[in-house]
């Protein structure tokens, strides 16, 4: 598994009232939903990104506004309507 590192200045952490755990949480959260909406990552990978199992993660896409149905094209979302 790949670990990746950044600083992230004190005065960020002042700002948002968040401690380094908090902003932990708040930057795999966010990774997550990157990679979900822009990358076409799974949701169940995007959820172990966060720390999170899959249900959690799905009431975190909505808690952002953010469908669990991602279509690329209208023909995709009627294609798979008829498939269901």
């Amino acid at each position: 598994m790949c670990q990746i590192s950044f600083s992230i200045p004190d005065e960020v952490l002042y700002d948002t009232k968040m401690n380094n755990s908090e902003a932990n949480v708040f930057a795999r959260e966010a990774v997550a939903l990157s990679y979900y909406t822009k990358a076409g990552v799974s949701l169940g990978y995007c959820a172990e990104i966060a720390g999170m199992n899959k249900g959690e993660f799905i009431r975190l896409l909505g808690e952002n506004n953010i469908s669990i149905f991602q279509f690329d094209s209208e023909d995709e979302l009627k294609e798979d309507v008829q498939n269901a």
